[in-house]
């Protein structure tokens, strides 16, 4: 314990991997040593139109994190789980899967930890709010947990192998998988504070989802050059340091700075990949005209003895 990321250069994520690949990484050792700088950033890919067969070819890109946006997506709960299996097993463990859940259900939260995941929790504004997600994510109230253990998830003498044999699996698997927390309103980095004094031991790291934000501002687009929004972003990076908690953000069209100081990096995504393709297809119509029309007559001439 503590020394896997002796083994990222070679095996990537893979040093993190549990026993068995239904069980979670190790995500949150994984953040902390990219947070301490031990390794790289975690770099990730987002996952936003997730379906099980792009799931197979996502696994196979080489990320660390593939981010399964379950959120904004249609798939339901079985969709999801098979998801997760696929991006861990086909990837070998080098890919872990962090499920973005809709909202702050506590069954949603089950499911996708059920099914090996970390998770991303969206739109934390409170510190009830908070205590809640750690509540549904953990088992035992030592860790401030109210998490149904399941019966039929990590099989006896199958997947149950813990990584530390001196404490039951469900007290590894609280120490496996990772809890990321978004911040997508102003009124949750006023409350960020004493959101991470509250649960902070119980959180990896935050998120600032700043599209929702700047839409809840009244503002355009994903980032900007207004004062109360950069306002807003000094103060949420001022609370991190404070509490010495992971940053984590987008990073997207080689824009290397924006990934600086930051922990997990989303670099590339899916739905981006299909937009680019409107270039290829505005260029078809721009270069290929149309077909030369066949005159109607019955015989065109005669070209070489044969009728054209």
């Amino acid at each position: 314990m503590g020394s896997e990321y002796t083994e990222v250069a070679t095996k990537g994520m893979a040093a993190y991997r549990a026993p068995s690949l239904f069980q979670p990484h190790k995500a949150r050792q994984a953040l902390r040593d990219a947070y301490d700088g031990k390794i790289n950033p975690l770099i990730g890919y987002y996952f936003g139109v997730p379906n099980i067969p792009t799931a197979r070819v996502i696994a196979q890109l080489g990320a660390d994190i593939v981010w399964v946006d379950w959120e904004h997506s249609p798939c339901g709960v079985e969709t999801m789980t098979s998801i997760v299996h696929d991006i861990q097993f086909m990837s070998e463990g080098r890919s872990m899967a962090f499920v973005r859940v809709p909202g702050h259900d506590h069954a949603a939260i089950g499911y996708a930890l059920d099914a090996g995941a970390s998770i991303i929790i969206p739109q934390v504004e409170t510190v009830e709010q908070a205590q809640h997600v750690v509540s549904a994510a953990k088992f035992g109230v030592a860790h401030k947990g109210s998490r149904s253990a399941p019966p039929a998830r990590w099989l006896t003498g199958l997947s149950d192998t813990p990584i530390d044999p001196t404490r039951s699996l469900f007290e590894n698997v609280n120490d496996q998988a990772a809890i990321v927390i978004q911040i997508e309103s102003e009124l949750g980095v006023y409350n960020l504070d004493a959101i991470l004094t509250a649960v902070g031991d119980q959180v990896d790291a935050v998120w600032m989802g700043t599209l929702d934000m700047r839409v809840g501002m009244g503002l355009d687009g994903f980032w900007g050059a207004e004062p109360e929004f950069l306002n807003v972003v000094k103060l949420y990076e001022e609370t991190l340091k404070k509490h010495d908690m992971p940053n984590s953000g987008m990073c997207l069209g080689g824009d290397w700075a924006k990934g600086t100081n930051k922990a997990f990096v989303i670099v590339g995504t899916d739905h981006l990949a299909f937009l680019r393709e409107t270039s290829t297809i505005t260029a078809a119509r721009q270069n290929l005209g149309p077909m030369q029309k066949r005159q109607n007559s019955k015989v065109q001439g005669l070209s070489n003895g044969t009728a054209t």
